[in-house]
């Protein structure tokens, strides 16, 4: 029996400054996909106030214009002239070719695609929640996606787009057990009063988006503890792409190796790899075969093998660890190609994995949020 502890993750919504940037890497991304699938991509986002820079190595024929991408984005995301004080956004682009494909070069080992550079990678999956997510992080993202929705359909017009979310959970025995407090940090419009603010997302959000059986009355709830929130998004921070890394994958439950993902393309294994990982991790779990997993990948550039796999399951297995790595090499192929053939990943689907977390999203078809191998798994052990 372990002793209780408390854990707790935030996420963020589409319109705080660092995931403006991911947003705007990743529509750069698709709008390459859409028009050549065989697009190499590395687009990295700043921004504060009205200037958007981009920058990185891109090979493609893809032709469309950044500045139209970028602003169309910005509106989407919600910073228009209802919004932001100045609508008016400029933005500097400069980008090189990349350097790793899967031709045979000189004193290259092997003309299979390696790994876009050297890296580790994790994958987590646990049963804390149906979705085989952290229960933390899952009820971070579920009250900044809901709060999100509550802007966009216009149920509250004072709500602006830059918000964080943060939740903390009593565990016992391993298990969710009740949530210990809950933090909403929203941008508004200057026109409302704090305690409104805090009346109306207690009733429309928390009460209505986190399960009874886990908020309890000992729940601290605090809603802009700092007060007046009413500056916020590129206008208040800088942002840059690639800065909320542990908001995108498990919210610091599973482990992390660096790498972004947001504005690569997949032969970036930092992004691919980690997918795979998570796709084996959550078809580990979802068999039945461990209660919690993560799995870990290991590679260096150019490479067409991982260099290491590790699959740990913090001694929550049902069979001998041994005895799952088998079945894992048996079952999925690690090498950078066959993730993405497996995976399906040259296609423009990277914008629904922005915002609210990469994993998780049983709602966006996310191929490795599938749970497809089960029987394969169970079979192969």
């Amino acid at each position: 029996m372990s002793k209780p502890f408390i854990f707790s993750s935030e996420s963020v919504t589409e319109g705080h400054p660092d995931k403006v940037c991911d947003t705007v890497s990743d529509a750069v991304l698709d709008a390459c996909l859409e028009q050549d699938i065989n697009s190499r991509v590395a687009c990295e986002t700043f921004v504060k106030d009205n200037v958007v820079g981009l920058a990185g190595e891109i090979t493609t024929d893809a032709k469309f214009d950044y500045g139209t991408l970028v602003k169309n984005t910005l509106k989407e995301i919600g910073y228009d002239a209802d919004y932001a004080k100045d609508t008016d956004y400029s933005y500097t682009c400069k980008f090189e070719k990349g350097a790793v494909d899967a031709a045979a070069a000189a004193d290259k080992d092997t003309a299979e695609q390696g790994a876009g550079d050297q890296g580790i990678m994790f994958g987590y999956a646990t049963n804390d929640t149906k979705e085989l997510m952290p229960a933390a992080v899952h009820y971070a993202h579920r009250l900044g996606q809901a709060l999100t929705q509550l802007r966009k359909d216009r149920t509250h017009t004072w709500l602006r787009p830059d918000s964080k979310t943060q939740v903390s959970i009593e565990y016992i025995d391993n298990k969710p057990n009740r949530f210990t407090s809950v933090v909403i940090s929203t941008m508004h419009a200057k026109e409302i009063s704090t305690q409104e603010i805090r009346d109306v997302l207690t009733r429309d959000l928390i009460e209505k988006h986190l399960p009874g059986n886990l908020l309890t009355p000992e729940t601290e709830i605090l809603i802009n503890p700092t007060g007046l929130f009413v500056v916020g998004g590129p206008e208040g921070d800088a942002g840059l792409t690639g800065r909320k890394i542990i908001v995108d994958t498990y919210g610091g439950m599973g482990r992390h190796g660096g790498g972004a993902f947001s504005g690569k393309d997949p032969s970036k294994v930092d992004r691919s790899a980690a997918y795979m990982c998570r796709w084996v991790a959550k078809n580990i779990v979802a068999a039945g075969l461990a209660r919690e997993c993560e799995l870990q990948l290991a590679y260096a550039i150019g490479h067409p093998h991982p260099v290491s796999i590790n699959v740990n399951t913090f001694g929550s297995n049902e069979i001998d660890e041994s005895l799952i790595e088998k079945a894992v090499s048996e079952v999925f192929s690690f090498k950078p190609a066959d993730i993405v053939s497996q995976l399906d990943l040259l296609r423009p689907i990277y914008g629904k994995t922005t915002n609210y977390g990469h994993f998780g999203r049983e709602d966006a078809g996310l191929p490795w949020e599938e749970t497809n191998k089960v029987d394969a798994l169970k079979s192969a052990v």
